[in-house]
């Protein structure tokens, strides 16, 4: 446990440093940065000399408390100079927890004026959080066995890539590709005609697939198909997993199922919405396959930005859209949502299920990669589904109590989990904004966000008594 403790007094110390950079470089901001740094470098040097000493914990059961309590430690250091800066309490906490968990939902309104620093802290949070999950999803959750990512550590953790046999190595490898992505989109963006500070604020929630904008409009304050297009791109190769770019890397060419099932599927769904804006809506054919590709791409990565506001194209549009925002991207990726690996697998198992029903002596096996799986994976996979639909109800429910309408309440709750951004409606929709919810909402949002991006069971097992039994 002391350990535990240790390791979020240094993520606090490393807030701090972070916060100082920011009030260097940006002057005008200097007191608000340089004040949160001092506080947060001051409570982190406290905890870390008091625990300095504690012998390292490895194993599973501390391992649950050290991913969730460092996500959180996270948080509240990211809104402390929010609410310096001018954001109630609520409100900070809010915006902080959209940006660690990379979540895009906003509180925050004159975004076109707001103060320069605080407009990069929100993309220096999602751009931590993006690298974050990247690591959690490769490391920390399939050693947790949280969700059947026990395939996935098997997927990542192949004894034949020599080139990057060592944990370090895959480390240092993921941190090079995700901040490559970053300065490549940051580029491409400043050719399309955005400022530098633009160009580097929106590559990092991009490849982050975060999706804070600087901007009230979001991505569509930018008129330049050339950009939309860039952002497209970049929010794509920010949810394809980060093993894979390695594989490519060392192997040359490397199949990825949930990459050919997700570049499949969102093709088939942007022609369709194409097809659907050209003909209900009257949108020339070229301008309505960007803004379809753009809000497909931007739902299903979880990024969250919007060009336009799709609420608008009908209904067919806002019922595909609302069944896009569960998706998520692909496993060890910046993404969130449900995964495509869980969705390929869940498809699977129902398949064979509905074969077995027809054929009930026949010996039928669950592959994935070409593997077969083993029975843990698909009660984990299964597991999480039941999690997943379960808190998203509760979640519904209980924003319902706070006095949200039905659509609101709903799409809320799902967006909050699957870190999306925003939600569907007048209120929460791409054209909206979350600072007309009153607080009892923002913090089951935030509650949402968080259990959302560490993928339910990670949170829910820290209110076990066995869990803290075993811990103590």
């Amino acid at each position: 446990m002391p350990f535990v403790v240790f390791v979020n007094g240094v993520t606090l110390i490393f807030a701090a440093a972070l916060m100082g950079l920011t009030a260097l470089i940006f002057p005008q901001d200097a007191y608000v940065f340089g004040m949160s740094a001092f506080l947060t470098a001051t409570f982190g040097l406290l905890i870390t000399l008091a625990t300095a000493k504690a012998p390292p914990t490895t194993g599973r059961v501390h391992g649950f408390l050290l991913t969730t309590s460092v996500w959180l430690t996270a948080a509240l250091a990211g809104a402390l100079p929010l609410h310096l800066s001018s954001l109630p309490a609520v409100d900070a906490l809010f915006e902080a927890m959209s940006g660690i968990t990379t979540t895009g939902s906003t509180v925050m309104t004159g975004l076109d004026g707001a103060a320069h620093g605080v407009l990069f802290w929100r993309a220096l949070l999602q751009c931590l959080g993006g690298v974050g999950f990247i690591v959690t999803g490769i490391a920390l959750l399939p050693f947790l066995r949280v969700g059947g990512m026990q395939l996935f550590r098997t997927e990542s953790s192949d004894k034949g890539d020599k080139a990057l046999s060592t944990a370090a190595k895959v480390a240092s490898a993921t941190l090079l590709i995700y901040f490559l992505l970053i300065a490549l989109c940051c580029i491409a963006y400043a050719i399309g005609g955005m400022s530098f500070f633009d160009a580097l604020t929106h590559a990092m929630t991009t490849v982050s697939t975060g999706g804070y904008a600087n901007y009230d409009a979001s991505f569509g304050h930018f008129t330049n198909p050339f950009l939309h297009w860039t952002a497209t791109l970049f929010m794509l190769l920010g949810a394809f997993p980060f093993v894979w770019y390695i594989r490519l890397w060392t192997r040359g060419f490397y199949r990825s199922e949930q990459v050919a099932v997700m570049c499949v599927s969102l093709c088939a769904v942007i022609v369709l919405l194409a097809i659907w804006l050209s003909v209900a809506q009257d949108i020339p054919s070229l301008i309505a396959l960007r803004l379809a590709a753009f809000n497909v791409v931007s739902v299903v990565t979880t990024t969250g930005y919007a060009s336009d506001d799709y609420t608008l194209w009908g209904s067919f549009a806002v019922a595909a859209f609302f069944a896009l925002t569960a998706i998520g991207g692909c496993t060890g990726s910046t993404a969130g949502g449900a995964k495509f690996m869980r969705w390929i697998v869940l498809a699977r198992s129902a398949a064979n299920l509905a074969r077995r029903v027809r054929q009930p002596h026949a010996v039928l096996s669950l592959r994935y990669e070409g593997r077969p799986l083993a029975d843990d994976v698909l009660g984990g996979v299964i597991s999480f589904f039941t999690f997943y639909v379960g808190t998203f109800a509760l979640l519904a429910f209980a924003l319902g109590l706070t006095g949200l309408d039905n659509w609101t309440a709903i799409s809320g709750a799902l967006t909050a989990l699957a870190n999306v951004g925003p939600g569907i409606g007048e209120v929460i929709g791409p054209a909206g904004n979350f600072a007309s919810l009153d607080n009892d909402a923002k913090l089951l949002l935030v509650f949402g966000m968080f259990a959302g991006r560490l993928e339910m069971l990670t949170v829910y097992v820290l209110f076990t008594g066995a869990f803290w039994r075993e811990a103590i």
